[in-house]
């Protein structure tokens, strides 16, 4: 019975932690960038964009592909900056337990 007990404190302990963990993401911001910093993106903790940031000189009719292509670059760049950054909270909010590979909780 013990144990069982100490299982749901763990239990609860780790619930706090993720919300604790969730409100932080909310106001983290990452950003990533292409093209040598001539497009930076940034999202939150959650992946949501929060801002686009275009260099001007790269604003010409003939450079529309290339542009589209640099957005996609930077989001991808934050993006993954975010996964990474997400895994690191949740092995803290985890406390050691092993986790299964690949879960999402998000």
């Amino acid at each position: 019975m013990k144990d069982l007990m100490k299982m749901m404190k763990q239990a609860q302990d780790i619930q706090g932690r993720m919300q604790r963990m969730q409100e932080e993401l909310a106001s983290l911001e990452v950003s990533g960038q292409s093209g040598a910093g001539m497009v930076k993106i940034t999202l939150n903790g959650k992946g949501e964009m929060r801002a686009v940031k275009i260099d001007p000189s790269l604003l010409k009719p003939d450079d529309v592909e290339m542009v589209e292509d640099l957005v996609l670059a930077a989001f991808q760049d934050a993006k993954g900056k975010v996964e990474v950054e997400m895994q690191k909270r949740m092995q803290d909010v985890a406390g050691g337990l092993p986790l299964p590979p690949g879960l999402k909780l998000f």
